[in-house]
Parts: structure tokens; C-alpha cells; sequence
């Protein structure tokens, strides 16, 4: 009976998820995004693993980071291995870095603090409101900026809908909770479509 109610749940959500693409594209004119709404820019296994090489090639000037299975895992305010270090690297190319996310502040803003790093809470993505919030903090046109995160549905729609790049994460540890249950689950046709750089 559960895996009936799951199994329903995904399809529906597969289906909304279809036609909302759909109705995106129409009003676009039909053209759509070139690379579709749900497909990144690049996608690499972690957050480290983005060059500075690969940003002067995608021409970028900004960077929004995700949290949460971005720069650490879940719910913790220590950051992943070698993360303080790529953020000095981002920062001495000139990079402006802003983190981007859709947890609270009281998640957001401590973790912030302790890299360095502005920051927007309860970004609402994929919603442009947070993109639009970050982007007036950056100062920047939408097609410089990129999005970095572990999630398809949030992070890679959102960047997509908003004009701008983006770099999809391997997922490093487990969260927990029906939406995300979901999302996940919803991305795993997608993910097989993409391919990590160096892999």
C-alpha cells in the first residue's frame, strides 16, 4: 500500500512537472531553453571539483552556492574538506560569491558567517525571488552568474528559469523528508542523461 501511494505520488508530480515545462516553453514561444529547463550547464561530483578554469570558460564573474550537500552536509555548520580553501581560490580570481538557499536563516546565516560569505535565506527556488534578491547583491547581469547545487528541481530549474548557468552536485549525504524523498526520486532518469565532467 505504500509503495502504491509513492508510486502515485511520483506520477503525479512527474506529470505536473511535464506540463509546467510545457507551459514555460509556450510562453517562450515554443523555443523553450536550449538545454532544457531541467539540464545544467555541467555538472561535476563536488563542489570542489568546479576549476577556476571552468568558470573563466562558462564566462562567469558570480557564483550562488547552495548549502545543505553543497558546501556541508545536512544540518551541519562544518563545512566540507576543502571548501574554506576553493572560496579563498574564488575570491582571489575576483569571484563574488553569494550562498543562495531555501533554509531558514537561523540554518543559513551562522553557517555563512563562518566561510566568509554573504548570504539569502529562504530563497524559495526554484522561485526568481531569491535569484533576484542575490543577483542585486551581486551586481551582476544573470547570464555571468552561476548557480551551484546538488538538486535539479530547485537549484538547476531555478538557474534555468532565471537566465542563468549552472553546475549540478553529486548528492554526499542522506536528508530526510518526503520532499525531498520525492525530488530525488524524480531525478533519477535525469541524472542518467548527464554526465560528470572527468568521469
Amino acid at each position: 500500500m505504500h509503495n502504491e501511494l509513492c508510486g502515485a505520488v511520483l506520477d503525479k508530480a512527474e506529470k505536473i512537472i511535464m506540463h509546467y515545462e510545457l507551459c514555460i516553453m509556450n510562453c517562450q514561444g515554443g523555443s523553450g531553453v536550449k538545454r532544457g529547463l531541467l539540464m545544467p550547464t555541467a555538472a561535476v561530483r563536488n563542489v570542489t571539483d568546479i576549476s577556476i578554469e571552468l568558470i573563466k570558460k562558462l564566462g562567469i564573474d558570480a557564483i550562488l552556492l547552495d548549502v545543505d550537500n553543497t558546501l556541508a552536509p545536512p544540518a551541519s555548520h562544518k563545512a566540507y574538506e576543502g571548501v574554506h580553501e576553493w572560496i579563498a581560490m574564488l575570491k582571489e580570481n575576483h569571484i563574488a560569491v553569494v550562498i543562495c538557499s531555501n533554509n531558514y536563516k537561523k540554518r543559513v546565516k551562522p553557517f555563512s558567517d563562518s566561510v566568509g560569505l554573504d548570504c539569502v535565506s529562504m530563497s524559495l527556488k526554484p522561485f526568481p525571488f531569491g535569484f533576484n534578491r542575490a543577483k542585486r547583491k551581486l551586481k551582476e547581469k544573470p547570464q555571468s552568474v552561476l548557480v551551484v547545487g546538488d538538486q535539479i528541481y530547485t537549484d538547476v530549474l531555478g538557474a534555468n528559469l532565471a537566465g542563468m548557468k549552472s553546475v549540478l552536485l553529486v548528492p554526499r549525504d542522506e536528508e530526510h523528508g518526503v520532499t525531498i524523498w520525492i525530488r530525488r526520486k524524480l531525478e533519477v532518469k535525469i541524472r542518467k542523461k548527464i554526465k560528470i565532467m572527468g568521469e
